[in-house]
């Protein structure tokens, strides 16, 4: 655990060539590896120049038959051979399988869409089923009559135009109207086009319908039942084909292929014709036993070292928190990553968040409610893992305001309860605003120390924070005031001194830049200093008020819980009262859940991080493992290791 990012090593990994991709894949298991290519002698290996051709050929076959395909199966780690050569074998499985079963999903297809007109037609006569007409006469009309019978689905809400020789009859059914119309043929053609510009849809009448539609709906079910079973007889001739073509490791072969062209610009592969026998992978790692644990896991033949980085490389940087903290590392990331030399904030918001976001949503049981969700959903939406510790702090709140689910009778709270006792609500937030500011400024004290500036944060900072400490205690005892003009005295006479030189961070072994000499003038600059004070002490006042917001919606959560509590006790009905508390309750969350969670970033973001975070770092990228699925591809894919 540390304040600090902390930076990932560079590594080399030397292999032979035939084994790259073996150790490419290595490296992309073991999770921990971000891949960064440096010029060398050597060259970069490449895709050959079929391989467009190839995978153009599989973006067609996956266009007409990825729906057909069976789930992808990578093996990871046993596949020495190149990708060009496994995407070649893959594609020429797949194009051999499609000749085999191109007439079973011809029939197949012949099926769905008869299914698709039945299914229709099934649902044009349950509507219709009360009506006079005869079905069986909807068979004999045709051009030769003069007549011809169109049954149409059309959106629920659309509208099209009808031509006067047409008879039509609508039927709403769901969320379509359906739409049986009888009329010459250029009649019934035109009206077609309109149905398909109003995004609708067109049916082909069975020629076997009987006069009435219980009858007709009856045959209909025997149909599908029939065509269910030859369907199923497809499906299982396909899935006999997927075996003898093994369909499922001809899709694993381009998707590896795939992923192994995309990140293949970072192996080094050496001039073969002045006799280079090796590959060469270089990187980031963050963690260098589990990056050597995976290379000699690895069947292919590798060696992995930890050299010096190359000159003017910027390593990447990870957040090093314990699991309890690593939630709230969202907060940072949604700025950016701090420098090398800069702090990372997150263990101190794992305390100021949830304490922000408990005290505006007090509640023992909508804080519980909060926490139950978070705990239920994390593993399906990872930000939601905040809500525990701040739910459980609201219901910590819900003890010292005396509320549960919006109910403030049922015990005596801690403290007190915020609408009898509005001001003291609305103080303390402020309080503890001030005090998380000043942490703020003290974090920019310890980046000067880390980055060896600490004479300027106190000739530039220091004054700030002991003006704002005294305006802050001047509030309650007059020698607070004593405090903030010794401030303005320091600001005065360091503002007054020679400017000091001006360096980089050394910390990261930069050099030290001196400014160009000036003539210096110390009342110009005394009061430069002065002006830049007032500047930033003013910023650091108003955002202290702005925490006065954090009470100002702890009054509100209070005042809708007691309008719907005053809701709920104002109908006679035990049940009704029971109802609108429930509905009441789960509003509340609903509604003040979303507004304290955005108050609490903004917080976090605008009043917080502006006194210290500097986004500066470079964000560790991990190289991962072949994706699970190619973006030209309708067929899904799994992963096997």
């Amino acid at each position: 655990m540390s304040l600090r990012p902390r930076a990932a090593c560079w590594f080399e990994v030397i292999g032979a060539r035939e084994d790259a991709y073996l150790a490419l894949e290595a490296l992309a298991n073991a999770g921990c590896v971000e891949i960064e290519w440096h010029a060398t002698d050597g060259v970069a290996a490449k895709a050959p120049g079929n391989v467009a051709a190839l995978l153009k050929d599989y973006t067609q076959l996956a266009r007409r038959h990825g729906r057909y395909w069976p789930a992808a199966q990578l093996h990871l780690g046993t596949d020495a051979r190149s990708p060009a050569d496994a995407l070649a074998a893959g594609i020429e499985a797949l194009t051999a399988w499609a000749r085999d079963a191109a007439p079973l999903i011809a029939q197949l297809q012949q099926i769905e869409a008869t299914r698709a007109d039945l299914v229709l037609a099934d649902r044009a006569l349950a509507a219709l089923a009360d009506s006079a007409i005869d079905f069986s006469l909807l068979n004999h009309g045709d051009g030769a009559v003069g007549v011809q019978p169109a049954l149409f689905a059309l959106p629920a809400q659309a509208e099209v135009p009808v031509p006067d020789d047409v008879l039509t009859r609508f039927a709403p059914v769901g969320d379509e109207t359906l739409l049986l119309a009888v009329g010459p043929p250029a009649a019934i053609d035109a009206l077609a086009a309109s149905v398909a510009e109003a995004n609708g849809r067109r049916a082909r009448f069975p020629d076997w319908l009987q006069p009435s539609a219980q009858a007709s709906r009856a045959q209909i079910a025997e149909r599908n039942a029939t065509m269910d079973l030859r369907a199923s007889d497809l499906r299982a001739q396909l899935a006999a084909l997927n075996e003898t073509h093994q369909v499922a490791g001809a899709l694993g072969d381009v998707a590896r292929a795939t992923w192994c062209f995309e990140h293949g610009g970072a192996i080094s592969l050496g001039d073969r014709e002045h006799g280079d026998v090796f590959a060469r992978l270089t990187g980031w790692a963050t963690d260098p036993d589990r990056l050597v644990a995976a290379i000699e896991a690895s069947p292919g033949r590798a060696l992995v070292n930890f050299p010096p980085p190359p000159r003017g490389a910027r390593a990447p940087l990870v957040l090093a928190n314990p699991w309890w903290v690593r939630p709230f590392e969202l907060f940072p990331r949604l700025v950016g990553m701090p420098g090398a030399s800069g702090a990372d904030p997150s263990m101190l918001l794992a305390f100021a968040v949830p304490l922000m976001f408990g005290y505006m949503f007090g509640d023992i049981g909508q804080g519980l409610v909060l926490a139950a969700v978070g705990l239920a959903l994390s593993r399906r939406l990872p930000v939601l893992r905040l809500l525990v510790p701040c739910g459980l702090c609201a219901a910590f709140f819900g003890l010292v305001f005396g509320s549960v689910f919006s109910i403030e009778h049922l015990f005596e709270p801690l403290w007190l309860h915020p609408l009898a006792h509005p001001l003291p609500v609305l103080v303390v937030p402020v309080i503890a605003g001030a005090a998380l500011l000043t942490l703020g400024l003290l974090l920019g004290l310890l980046q000067a120390w880390w980055q060896h500036q600490t004479q300027h944060w106190l000739r530039d900072e220091f004054p700030v924070l002991v003006v704002f400490l005294g305006v802050l205690l001047g509030v309650v005892n007059p020698l607070g005031w004593i405090l903030a003009a010794v401030g303005v005295a320091l600001a005065l006479a360091l503002g007054a001194w020679p400017p000091l030189p001006a360096s980089t961070d050394a910390s990261v072994g930069g050099p030290t830049l001196l400014r160009a000499p000036e003539r210096h003038r110390p009342l110009a600059a005394a009061l430069k200093a002065l002006g830049a004070l007032v500047e930033h002490t003013l910023q650091v006042l108003i955002n202290t008020l702005s925490f006065a917001r954090v009470g100002a919606f702890a009054l509100a959560h209070a005042g809708l819980s007691s309008a719907v509590v005053s809701l709920a006790a104002a109908v006679d009905s035990r049940f009704g009262y029971v109802l609108i508390l429930v509905l009441g309750n789960l509003l509340i969350i609903a509604i003040e859940g979303l507004v304290v969670s955005i108050q609490t970033t903004r917080l976090v973001l605008f009043e917080f991080f502006t006194r210290f975070f500097k986004a500066e770092g470079r964000e560790f990228r991990p190289l991962v493992p072949p994706p699970s699925t190619l973006a030209s591809a309708d067929a899904g894919f799994t992963q096997e290791k």
